[in-house]
């Protein structure tokens, strides 16, 4: 089998693909809708992004979202079904799998081996995942704040 060599002009369209899986990780994602984003025929998009990033967009997605289950285990006191819900999985059977495929050992393990602080559940579902980033950046690279008065946002 020889190796695939990525075009330049497609890194660009692979990294919006990425960014894609990485933004919506804890939606139904499939290969159609990653290699639309990236705009190019699913086959090959998999071949690229394969051989651009060393494995398949679904098991980027897979390390993703357990990449974000170990991060919820660890900082907040959600439960695993919680968690399990809230990064995309539909099977805590799945979940609980991949998570100890991934990390080594089983997500109630992990968790009950985490020390420190822990963010209460209920402010995680009323604030939503993403409040607990302050600041975010845009596409030319400028970072806003919220602002506690209101919910515009300032330079």
């Amino acid at each position: 089998m020889t190796a695939v060599q990525v075009p330049v002009e497609l890194l660009p369209h692979l990294r919006r693909a990425r960014d894609v899986a990485d933004r919506n990780y804890a939606e139904p994602l499939d290969l159609d809708e990653l290699a639309r984003a990236a705009g190019v025929s699913k086959y090959h998009f998999l071949r690229c992004f394969a051989a651009a990033y060393g494995e398949t967009p679904m098991q980027y997605v897979t390390r993703r979202r357990i990449e974000r289950a170990a991060d919820l285990l660890r900082a907040t006191n959600l439960t695993v079904t919680e968690v399990c819900g809230l990064v995309g999985y539909t099977s805590l059977g799945s979940f609980s799998q991949r998570f100890t495929e991934l990390v080594g050992v089983s997500p109630s393990e992990y968790q009950r081996t985490q020390v420190g602080a822990r963010i209460p559940g209920c402010f995680v579902f009323m604030l939503g995942l993403n409040s607990a980033i302050p600041e975010k950046q845009t596409e030319a690279g400028e970072t806003y704040r919220r602002t506690e008065d209101n919910d515009e946002e300032e330079p």
